[in-house]
């Protein structure tokens, strides 16, 4: 018969593990480790307790801690326990150095899936490929989906594919985090025929209705020039936030069709959804793109009066880039020299390229290319547009100067450059 006393300890713990968790999955760190103390010094715990201590630990950087709480779970026999293992080799690895998580990760006898995926993870996440793909190549236990998503997600674009055909050739279906990794591949090299691949795997598994893969196929069709589907996954999704909103107005902005961004833009705010800065990033490029100068300098000036927005160096590029293009080449380079943040090579980009494109302001052109040639030395382009515009003034001498200066700093024209107008 169960006494009345370790019925009431068991309720305790119960309770207190239920808000120990409470803590951690609100990223509370600070108070769980506080109440995993209390939890320590007057119950006995089970081995639930520690992969959640051992996490705040991780959060947290408390190395020492973790180091206290692996005495315990060896005294308590507990390192066999596959969560409370691989919670402890995630702590060593980001806490300590990998090389400690490895040391662990030997120690341990029976290694399951769990354990393994997690030292995989180590070396996947800190850039270290080699090791990771070696790791996994000598598992002597059949990998699950986690094994493969750990090195997909870190992979370059097409090794990431190759590593995903072989996880589908050994029979495993990829889930939510397989799809947001090939995603990003997809996108970096505008993979039409894999993002379309991605999009109709979700909808046939019923992964179609999560809002971050959704957005995440609404930027990627528009990256690759197919705005009606971007459209279509927009229209179907049942919650819109945000990143859903930003991610169409961006797929506008990126196709040249500033109009409906723009009012894509307006609809949103409609919507009662609350912009942040990417969303006027992508709003801004809808102006620069189009030459929109008033346009640009109306959202940029929204950004901060009505919602409270601090614009970064990208924000001003865009403003830059936009006035540039409409011409209103002394207004953009008044907008570098007052903006309180580094000009980008974009930003000084713009004023040389509008330099160029409408043979105007000769000396701005001049104070751009100089400090586009100090923020990108090796870039030939800078040196051939504003050998260009010396030339196109009947300033020879500074065309000769530029095409020397190159010369002598060993910088390479792309084949078929050429110095005449």
């Amino acid at each position: 018969m169960v006494s009345v006393s370790s019925n009431q300890q068991f309720h305790r713990l119960l309770s207190l593990t239920k808000l120990l968790t409470s803590h951690v999955n609100n990223g509370f760190h600070d108070q769980a480790l506080s109440l995993f103390r209390q939890l320590h010094s007057t119950l006995s715990l089970d081995p639930y307790v520690f992969p959640l201590a051992l996490k705040s630990c991780t959060a947290s950087n408390s190395p020492i801690l973790g180091s206290s709480i692996h005495t315990h779970i060896i005294k308590s026999s507990l390192l066999h326990n596959p969560f409370v293992s691989s919670a402890l080799i995630n702590m060593y690895g980001k806490c300590v150095s990998i090389s400690s998580a490895h040391h662990l990760f030997d120690e341990i006898p029976l290694k399951n899936v769990v354990v393994w995926n997690s030292m995989i993870s180590l070396y996947a996440q800190s850039g270290d490929i080699p090791r990771a793909l070696n790791l996994f190549e000598t598992m002597n236990i059949a990998p699950n989906e986690s094994s493969f998503n750990s090195i997909i997600s870190n992979l370059d674009n097409e090794s990431s594919v190759q590593f995903y055909r072989r996880m589908q050739s050994i029979k495993l279906k990829p889930n939510l985090i397989t799809l947001l990794a090939l995603l990003r591949s997809a996108m970096s090299t505008a993979s039409l025929q894999m993002i379309q691949e991605i999009h109709s795997f979700s909808i046939r598994n019923r992964i179609s209705s999560n809002p971050q893969l959704d957005s995440g196929l609404v930027e990627a069709y528009g990256r690759c020039g197919s705005i009606i589907n971007s459209r279509i996954v927009f229209e179907h999704m049942t919650e819109r936030d945000v990143v859903a909103w930003s991610s169409l107005i961006s797929a506008y902005a990126l196709d040249g069709d500033s109009e409906t961004a723009l009012k894509t833009f307006s609809e949103m705010e409609t919507a009662k959804v609350k912009p942040d800065d990417i969303t006027f990033l992508g709003v801004l490029k809808a102006c620069s793109h189009a030459g929109k100068a008033d346009e640009a300098r109306l959202y940029f000036g929204r950004m901060k009066n009505d919602y409270g927005l601090e614009p970064n160096s990208d924000h001003y590029s865009c403003l830059v880039d936009a006035i540039s293009r409409a011409g209103r080449i002394r207004e953009a380079y008044e907008v570098v020299l007052n903006m309180p943040v580094k000009a980008t090579a974009k930003a000084w980009g713009a004023i040389l390229g509008a330099c160029r494109t409408y043979g105007e302001e000769v000396e701005i052109a001049e104070i751009a290319g100089k400090a586009l040639m100090e923020i990108e030395p090796d870039n030939a382009a800078n040196f051939v547009l504003l050998g260009r515009i010396y030339a196109s003034a009947g300033r020879y001498e500074e065309a000769d100067r530029i095409r020397r200066e190159m010369m002598e700093k060993g910088v390479k024209a792309a084949p078929g450059g050429s110095w005449i107008m």
